[in-house]
This record gives C-alpha cells, sequence and structure tokens, in this order.
C-alpha cells in the first residue's frame, strides 16, 4: 500500500513538471487578447478592429508575421511593399485589395461601406 502512494506521487509530481514545463516554454506564443483601451485604440480604431474581427481574422494574424490562410499583419504598414503581392504597402493598395479582393481573398465591396474600410484602415495602421 505505501509503495503504490509512491508511485501516484512520482506520477502526479511528474505531471505537474511536464506541465510546468509548458506554461513557460518559449515557443509558446499565445497570448491573452487585449482590449481596446489597452492597445490604446481611438473610436474609429475600434471600429476597424470589429470589422477585422469578424472578415479578416479568420485568415490574418493581426499581432503576427506568421499567416493562417494569408499572411499575418503585423507592421503592414511599416514595410515599403506588401509581403506576397509586392505592391506598395499603402492606403490606397490595401483599400483596393479590401474592395476587390486578391488571390483567395474575396472582394468586399459589397460588403463594406466606405467608411468601413476607413476604420479598417486605421486599425490596421497599429497592427
Amino acid at each position: 500500500m505505501m509503495r503504490l502512494d509512491r508511485v501516484h506521487v512520482k506520477v502526479v509530481l511528474g505531471t505537474l513538471g511536464i506541465l510546468l514545463a509548458f506554461a513557460i516554454s518559449p515557443a509558446c506564443d499565445i497570448e491573452r487578447r487585449k482590449s481596446d483601451a489597452e492597445l490604446g485604440l481611438t473610436p474609429q480604431q475600434s471600429a476597424g478592429r470589429k470589422i477585422y474581427d469578424s472578415k479578416c481574422d479568420r485568415c490574418h494574424e493581426p499581432y503576427s508575421t506568421r499567416g493562417k490562410k494569408g499572411p499575418g499583419l503585423k507592421g503592414v504598414f511599416q514595410h515599403k511593399y506588401l509581403s506576397l503581392s509586392g505592391l506598395p504597402a499603402n492606403d490606397e493598395r490595401v483599400t483596393d485589395i479590401i474592395r476587390l479582393g486578391r488571390n483567395e481573398m474575396p472582394g468586399n465591396s459589397q460588403t463594406l461601406s466606405s467608411q468601413d474600410i476607413e476604420d479598417l484602415l486605421a486599425y490596421l495602421h497599429t497592427l
């Protein structure tokens, strides 16, 4: 009976050790989603974030350069050119892509108003 308890203790301690290793592992880049206030977003940027969440997030990571189906968008406007297309990284080109789509990305000209696109661009500039 005493021996069985020691085995259980070793199993529990081993399991806790493995869980602790995963918890502090630098390879884990999952991060709690920050609020609009924590990100310091303006009302327009917050509106753009809501649009991003509903239209873009399923294919594009906002705060990572790693993509899902499409490229990650972290720092999208901090580069001279867009990563996949090579087009200039400016409001005009990004607006064209949002409206018309590109490759596998659907266009949103029928679902987003001009104001929606302005709000979305304002948010994208914060990434």
